[in-house]
């Protein structure tokens, strides 16, 4: 709490941080003006000696990884409305970075934990200040890959390049697990039911999509709109970047402006089909041409079905 009585949440980020501190406040000083009811607002930061500290305003229900998919499911009842609320406020927040301000901002890490909520269950992204400011007239950026296992688009996950479509996967993902309320890995199950786009892919092709669905949600789910909203999230996570839609775009179809083309549903880009490439390469990048291939170690992404949440906040 400040000494005004106003509560924050507090972020101490990692001390290995190569980041300097030019660099650092460059990059909060792009985004400390940026205001959008579904992002989290930055209050202050600190950047002294190896210290970086961001302070972003108090969210009462913390991140959506606990409340929804983690220890902390039990402490709010996630009805389908809530979740309708949750999944259109993502979108708009998204569509905002990514078509409203300049320059672009591509946010890299769209997960669950990354989706704070507000006492009223208002959706806040987090962490777009620590995201890459897309150049002007540049159609991607290439970069270490960073991202959390699951989310990640192919094309990010196996060459580097980021692009507005990464972000669209991940979102597609995300989407998932807010219809399904479970995380998209999890490796305590069955083989065929560990991944849930997998599982969702599986089930379309059967035509039984509902049985995907959270059965915890209450007598006022709409099935209908349920089943469309993941339709919506295989578009998403389609494996050819220009198959993906643009945010703008989701959030149409999300809110029911736009109606929802099944003729550009096909087979997603699934977890397991770029996992084995990563895993066998053993050089950290291996040329191939112009691309770059990126292999990962174990640090450098995070499986959300046994890590921990580290968007955990609390009072100064």
């Amino acid at each position: 709490m400040l000494r005004d009585g106003t509560f924050v949440a507090v972020k101490v980020l990692s001390a290995n941080s190569r980041q300097g501190v030019e660099e650092f406040l460059t990059e909060l000083n792009a985004i400390a003006d940026i205001k959008h009811e579904n992002l989290v607002t930055l209050v202050g930061c600190c950047a002294e000696g190896s210290h970086r500290i961001l302070v972003y305003n108090y969210l009462e229900n913390n991140s959506l990884q606990q409340t929804l998919l983690g220890s902390m499911r039990d402490s709010i009842q996630f009805n389908w409305e809530a979740r309708v609320k949750i999944a259109i406020g993502v979108a708009r927040g998204l569509a905002f970075l990514h078509e409203e301000i300049r320059p672009h901002i591509i946010h890299r890490d769209i997960k669950a934990s990354n989706i704070l909520l507000d006492k009223d269950l208002t959706p806040k992204i987090a962490d777009f200040g620590l995201a890459r400011l897309l150049p002007p007239n540049a159609t991607h950026v290439s970069t270490r890959v960073a991202g959390t296992l699951g989310y990640l688009a192919p094309e990010y996950a196996i060459r580097g390049q980021v692009t507005k479509k990464a972000d669209i996967y991940g979102f597609g993902v995300l989407l998932l697990e807010i219809v399904c309320g479970r995380c998209n890995t999890n490796t305590k199950l069955n083989r065929e039911d560990q991944f849930l786009l997998e599982k969702t892919w599986a089930l379309y092709e059967q035509e039984h999509l509902h049985e995907i669905i959270d059965v915890d949600i209450d007598d006022e789910l709409d099935v209908e709109e349920a089943c469309k909203f993941l339709k919506i999230a295989l578009l998403c996570t389609q494996d050819a970047m220009g198959r993906r839609p643009h945010m703008s775009t989701v959030l149409r179809m999300l809110t029911g402006c736009r109606n929802v083309s099944m003729q550009k549903i096909t087979r997603p880009a699934m977890i397991t089909d770029f996992a084995e490439l990563m895993s066998s390469s053993t050089p950290k990048e291996k040329k191939t041409g112009s691309n770059t291939l990126t292999s990962f170690t174990t640090t450098e992404m995070t499986d959300p079905s046994s890590s921990s949440d580290t968007h955990t906040q609390s009072s100064m």
